[in-house]
């Protein structure tokens, strides 16, 4: 687990392809890699890879077929730089949200523009990814936890702050630019949570089935 909150910008400094994968080499930049053992993760642009090597600043680390189908990594070169976060502790505070470092999908630059000394950008995103996406909710774009400033056609609005820009890799996007996301997993569970209420109440055990519906809710306190 992470929390989105980007601890060094590294560089891509080696790639190589494998059978149906790849190898990457990072240079971790300002990442403190004391206590790093093989085995940690550590999450780069929000994937969670796992440590296979390392020496002084840089780390290795093996990119599977299914991680290469749902990131940009087949598309990514030596130089490129990248947000890395190593592993959620318990003595790490949490600044961000949950963040699993498995990514749900690309989302693709659309628009980008200055709003006082914020940087506005909107990001448009796959149709089946809009249920878990709301407006105010939390969201992560290359590793960093991100707050949702606003729901448009296809897309969300965020809005990156100074100390944002100056510690991540976002102001390097431009028009076109494909990022990953990471949708809020508690989304992902509530979704759960009601295709199991769903599926109960329509099966044959509907004395059993949980009450996780609007009247449930309003009688719990819960504003609807």
């Amino acid at each position: 687990m992470f929390t989105g909150i980007i601890e060094s910008v590294g560089f891509i400094a080696a790639l190589s392809s494998g059978h149906k994968g790849m190898k990457v080499t990072i240079a971790s930049g300002g990442l403190v890699m004391g206590g790093v053992q093989l085995g940690d993760s550590i999450a780069v642009n929000g994937v969670c890879l796992t440590v296979t090597s390392f020496c002084g600043s840089e780390f290795s680390a093996d990119v599977s077929a299914e991680s290469l189908r749902y990131t940009r990594f087949s598309k990514m070169s030596v130089g490129d730089r990248v947000n890395l976060e190593k592993a959620l502790t318990l003595s790490k505070p949490l600044g961000g949200h949950l963040v699993s470092g498995h990514v749900d999908g690309l989302g693709s630059i659309v628009e980008i523009s200055s709003e006082g000394e914020s940087l506005r950008y909107t990001i448009a995103f796959d149709d089946e990814l809009q249920r878990y996406i709301a407006n105010k909710g939390s969201i992560t774009v290359d590793g960093v936890s991100l707050t949702v400033t606003g729901l448009v056609k296809g897309g969300f609005t965020l809005n990156i702050v100074p100390h944002t820009a100056e510690n991540t890799i976002i102001p390097e996007y431009k028009v076109g630019r494909q990022v990953h996301l990471e949708v809020d997993l508690m989304a992902r569970y509530a979704e759960r949570l009601l295709q199991s209420e769903h599926s109960q109440t329509n099966g044959t055990n509907k004395a059993q089935a949980s009450r996780l519906d609007k009247s449930f809710l309003l009688a719990n306190g819960y504003k609807i």
